[in-house]
């Protein structure tokens, strides 16, 4: 079971005083408790990079492309709109496409969490049942995010299969989702990608 936020910071504060009245002198306690504190907003408070996040804000025209053997399909087009669904640490993004000729809907909710270091996103679609999740970094030159999760491939009965995903900064109105299906191999690894053009 989770604690809400508030909660959760009480119930660390409480733990940790009484952790130190049981194993430390009463003048090291303070500032053990000082240094517990500077840490816990170290690893709550938006930093850096939360501001990367403030590129994929607006309103966008999608179009997506499968991919086979490295030859890509005819496009499909859509839109997507991210927004903060807590300013400056959570996005959330809706978007509607088609798939096969089939309309599709997407969420995701996007962030950067702290304390594991990583870029987090998790995504859920109006295609199937299941919510996925992606963890990952920044490149060096920070033109890249490159994420890794798993997924249940229930056409083939495959399960928790390795996924990649990249989001590529063209410019500030270009965006390139690429999603690649690593046990494929290493050449021809990507299975779609979606152009993101900020709508004017």
């Amino acid at each position: 079971m989770r604690f809400p936020l508030i909660s959760g910071v009480l119930a660390l504060g409480t733990l940790a005083a009484l952790s130190l009245s049981f194993s430390a002198p009463q003048a090291d306690q303070k500032e053990q408790m000082a240094e517990m504190m500077k840490k816990a907003v170290q690893f709550t408070r938006p930093g850096e990079n939360h501001k990367v996040l403030e590129r994929f804000v607006g309103k966008w025209n999608t179009e997506m492309r499968f991919f086979r053997g490295g030859k890509a399909g005819a496009p499909e087009k859509g839109s997507a709109e991210f927004s903060w669904l807590m300013p400056g640490r959570w996005l959330q993004t809706r978007a509607q496409t088609s798939m096969g000729g089939q309309p599709a809907e997407f969420f995701y909710l996007m962030g950067y969490d702290s304390f594991k270091m990583s870029f987090v996103t998790t995504t859920v679609s109006s295609m199937d049942t299941a919510m996925l999740r992606f963890e990952g970094d920044l490149t060096q030159d920070g033109k890249a995010l490159i994420s890794y999760g798993t997924l249940d491939e229930y056409l083939t009965g495959e399960h928790d299969k390795m996924v990649k995903s990249v989001w590529r900064f063209v410019d500030a109105d270009t965006l390139l989702l690429e999603v690649h299906d690593l046990p494929i191999g290493e050449v021809d690894t990507k299975v779609f990608e979606i152009k993101y053009t900020r709508a004017k």
